[in-house]
């Protein structure tokens, strides 16, 4: 597509910009920006967010019922389907006891990220190819599309179901306060784009996100699963490898590159050329800058995943229990390697004195 009807007639698909473009024109436009702002301050702020906020209370009634409701599903799902699929699968403890958590997630994720993949690529939204065209003719309270506001239902009340899960259901890690601070801002950011109508950028930063939860949790998934019932399963740990190398290379091109250079380059330069003086610049985009500062934070987590793995050649989540590493037995004897495992003569998998046949 080389062209899209903007507000002002035809307009060319601006090209994204690089790394070093991005940080300049920003920088340029908000100090600019700011300097322009004589009257900012709390009582701006305050007039600015009654006089363009558009909310409704069903709205706000629909988005607890959902949270509630999802809530109730990830249980009903957990004691009626995870958990029984564990057991069946005759699962370390241990693993057993997080992989209800991951399918759930695998589970949200796909439909979320599908469902986002459908409107960027599948419908009339050019969002993607054309990041800037999501503040052409915008204004204050327009009507939100319904396949959007759907979207948005469902990514709210998630997000909001998923900072209980994390304090209440979910195993703790050593990010998962990160991880609380992570889901209170994307909360902020849906409930706010929404009411400040800039849903279709809200779409997009959806979209560079969620792929990389449903790798995540699929590799987690394959982790659990290669070792069952007293077995090896090679096919299991190739796809847990498999994961997570794909996971490492999405992360740094869906939230380090795409992000920054499609949706913060929009939200920083090309709003104000659409929309001049457009209410709460400052803010949504604090919040994004927040928001890129914990993938960069999260991607220390998976440098560090893949120098372990290169130095043991064995996938784990880096984020597990910080004492975990300390109950585990170290080797009693030379002959035993890195996994705890024994080699015997006849090629068998031995583990604990129990002998083990390995398995695809």
């Amino acid at each position: 597509m080389d062209s899209l009807a903007g507000s002002a007639g035809t307009v060319e698909v601006e090209p994204m910009p690089g790394y070093i473009e991005f940080i300049t024109r920003s920088a340029i436009v908000m100090l600019d920006a700011w300097r322009d702002c004589s009257s900012c301050g709390l009582e701006l702020s305050k007039r600015t967010f009654l006089d363009n906020a558009y909310i409704t209370w069903t709205e706000i009634a629909l988005f607890f019922f959902c949270a509630y409701l999802w809530t109730k599903v990830r249980r009903g799902l957990t004691e009626s389907l995870f958990k029984p699929l564990g057991q069946w699968c005759r699962l370390l403890p241990k693993d057993a006891a997080k992989m209800p958590e991951s399918a759930w997630k695998l589970v949200f994720y796909t439909m979320s990220w599908s469902y986002s993949t459908y409107l960027l690529f599948f419908t009339s939204y050019s969002y993607f190819h054309d990041p800037p065209s999501v503040f052409y003719d915008w204004k204050s309270g327009m009507s939100v599309p319904t396949d959007i506001a759907i979207a948005y239902l469902i990514q709210g009340s998630f997000y909001g179901h998923s900072i209980y899960a994390t304090i209440y259901m979910d195993a703790w890690r050593k990010d998962s306060a990160v991880m609380v601070v992570h889901h209170i801002i994307t909360l902020a950011l849906i409930s706010f784009s929404y009411a400040f109508r800039y849903h279709n950028i809200g779409i997009l930063v959806l979209f560079l996100h969620d792929i990389n939860d449903i790798q995540l949790e699929f590799t987690k998934l394959n982790v659990y699963l290669k070792s069952r019932g007293g077995g090896y399963y090679l096919l299991n740990d190739v796809l847990s490898n498999l994961g997570s190398v794909s996971f490492s290379i999405t992360w740094f091109w869906f939230r380090l590159y795409w992000f920054p250079l499609k949706v913060m380059y929009a939200t920083c330069v090309s709003s104000l050329q659409s929309v001049p003086h457009i209410p709460f610049y400052f803010f949504f985009n604090a919040l994004l800058f927040a928001l890129l500062l914990m993938n960069i934070y999260w991607f220390l987590f998976i440098v560090m995943f893949v120098v372990k793995l290169l130095k043991v050649k064995e996938v784990n989540d880096v984020r597990e229990y910080e004492d975990e590493d300390s109950r585990k037995e170290p080797p009693a004897e030379n002959s035993t390697d890195d996994a705890g495992h024994h080699n015997s003569a006849q090629g068998k998998h031995v583990q604990n004195g129990i002998t083990k046949e390995k398995h695809l």
